[in-house]
């Protein structure tokens, strides 16, 4: 059998487009189990316990997360460019 191999790349849009033209039963022999994170996009903040129960309540009072309590903190005070 002749194919394509699955493209060695970061590019999203490339692998998207791989994707949309191939199916992923055709590579089950190539495809391996990923135990750790592939995207890390998170950031541990060390907290006294009187601080994180301090958020806790304060996230509780708005109905959210204390996790989505502390992103709308940290987006507001930084500019996106």
């Amino acid at each position: 059998m002749n194919r394509t191999n699955i493209p060695q790349t970061d590019s999203i849009q490339e692998l998207a487009d791989f994707w949309d033209t191939h199916d992923l039963t055709d590579f089950e022999d190539e495809l391996e189990e990923v135990t750790a994170p592939v995207f890390d996009n998170s950031v541990s903040v060390q907290l006294k316990s009187e601080e994180l129960e301090i958020i806790k309540t304060l996230a509780k009072l708005r109905g959210i997360s204390p996790a989505n309590l502390i992103r709308e903190w940290v987006l507001e005070h930084i500019e996106v460019k």
